[in-house]
């Protein structure tokens, strides 16, 4: 893992309750801000291929167009059917109102300041 991370997209496109898709080299993201922060797993359901930034976000569950499969933004985790295989969900970190994701999947998050 190197560690390096990228800009995506400015913190003010990214108002709370939203989502937006990003590209991260070769990888289609979605960017999500919630209540808990602001997350990035990879933007194409794992059941069957749907852009997920065309489905909702409700809190920290992100719900596929298509079949309605839900996942957990915050790691990726399945949390209700039809799919059965966890998103790879990539560190985010905010820089001088940057949104920026690491470059390498599975990177650990960076601590948040204490508020």
């Amino acid at each position: 893992m190197s560690g390096e991370y990228t800009p995506v997209i400015t913190l003010a496109e990214l108002p709370l309750g939203s989502m937006r898709a990003a590209i991260l080299g070769a990888r289609e993201l979605v960017v999500c801000h919630t209540r808990d922060g602001v997350f990035a797993v990879d933007n194409i359901c794992t059941h069957a291929y749907a852009r997920l930034c065309e489905g909702r976000l409700r809190g920290t569950r992100l719900i596929c167009p298509l079949h309605g499969a839900s996942f957990d933004v915050r790691d990726g985790r399945v949390l209700g059917p039809p799919a059965a295989v966890a998103l790879t969900s990539h560190a985010v970190r905010i820089t001088a109102g940057m949104v920026e994701v690491a470059s390498e999947p599975g990177t650990p998050t960076p601590p948040r300041a204490p508020a």
